[in-house]
This record gives C-alpha cells, structure tokens and sequence, in this order.
C-alpha cells in the first residue's frame, strides 16, 4: 500500500479499517504498554521541558511522556490516528496532537525539543535508503534544542532476522551521525532502544 498509495494513504487505511491496528491499547495484549514503561525507565531521571513523541500513533506512548514532561506534541502521519489521540488524551493538559510528515516537518520545529521519541517509525519509510535515513537522522539532530537527548525504539528478535537486520542499520545510522553521541544502548525483549546526546555544532567565525 506504501508503494502504490504513498505512506499517508496507507496508515490512513490502516486507522479506518481498525480502531486499534497494533493491539496498543488491548488488556490482552500488554507488550506494548510494557513496552513503553521499560522505555521510559530508560530516559534519565529528569523532568524535560518540551518532548516530542514522532510517528504517535494513537498517543499511549505520549501519554507515558506527559508525566515526565511539562508539554509534549504528537506527530502522526494520519489523521485518523491523531483524532483518536486527541480523544483519548483528553485527561492530559500538556499533551497535543497534530499531524505532520516526518519527511517533510516544519522548520518551526528546529531546536525546540530536549526530548524526542522516535519509536517503531523509521522502518516504515519507503523507500529506507542510505540516503534518506541520513537525511532522516539529520533532521530529527535539528529538532533537538543544544544537549537534548533522542531515544530511539525499534523491534529486535534476533541478529539475523531480516527485520531486525534494518533496525540495527537505523540505529547504526544515528550513532554514526557526528550529530549525535551515543549515551547507552539497550536490549529488551523483542526490542533495541538507544539513548543520544544532541552534540551542539560549532560556528565557524
């Protein structure tokens, strides 16, 4: 559906065509949720000032982050999925929801996060070439305010699962960027999470 329909299309689709597409929120499937506490136990133990969660899905994850955050944003590329959101995310005042293009964010946007999520996102892109995931990678560095840290999820079974194959190459890609410092790097079940640090640019005089 990427390929023939464009990614907007498809997740479209995907949201209208089941309230729940990935059992996020289901009490019989807690994976997910778990998921997304280990995740959180991961960040340092700070309160931040502006998070950004991308590709939010239905917002359970941002919900987690509004707690540790005074306000946090949500960016999907569905609409669908960001009305569900706001629905569902009522309860929390520093939580909103907006859609937005990963691959085409406002400059808005620069420096303004000491948080950004990037969690189970980048491997939908199609094409995932060398050359978008760097240009990915830089613009996710410009998101970040100087020192801000990015945490970045992707599912991970095993090393040569093919899946889990291009996850590793993601990860790879940020902690290659000179943009960024690796903080830790983790193994959980059937994920891999790393921590980085946004590493100010020097200004030429």
């Amino acid at each position: 559906m990427r390929r023939n329909d464009g990614a907007r299309a498809a997740f479209e689709a995907v949201y209208s065509e089941s309230a729940d597409p990935w059992a996020s929120a289901s009490h019989h499937y807690r994976y997910q949720s778990l998921k997304y506490d280990r995740m959180i136990a991961l960040l340092p133990r700070r309160r931040f000032d502006n998070a950004l969660d991308l590709g939010c899905g239905l917002g359970l994850l941002s919900q987690k982050l509004a707690k540790r955050a005074e306000h946090v944003l949500g960016l999907d590329i569905a609409t669908a999925a960001i009305d569900r959101a706001r629905r569902s995310s009522a309860a929390f005042p520093n939580l909103e929801f907006e859609r937005g293009d990963i691959l085409n964010l406002p400059p808005t946007l620069n420096g303004k996060f000491d948080l950004v999520v990037v969690a189970d996102v980048l491997y939908y892109l199609s094409p995932l070439d060398e050359q978008v995931l760097k240009s990915v990678v830089r613009r996710i560095a410009d998101l970040l305010s100087p020192g801000g840290i990015c945490l970045l999820a992707n599912h991970f079974f095993f090393s040569a699962d093919p899946d889990s194959k291009v996850s590793r190459n993601i990860h790879r890609s940020f902690s290659d960027c000179p943009r960024f410092e690796v903080m830790s790097e983790h193994r959980r079940a059937f994920f891999l999470a790393t921590l980085l640090s946004e590493q100010p640019q020097l200004v030429s005089a």
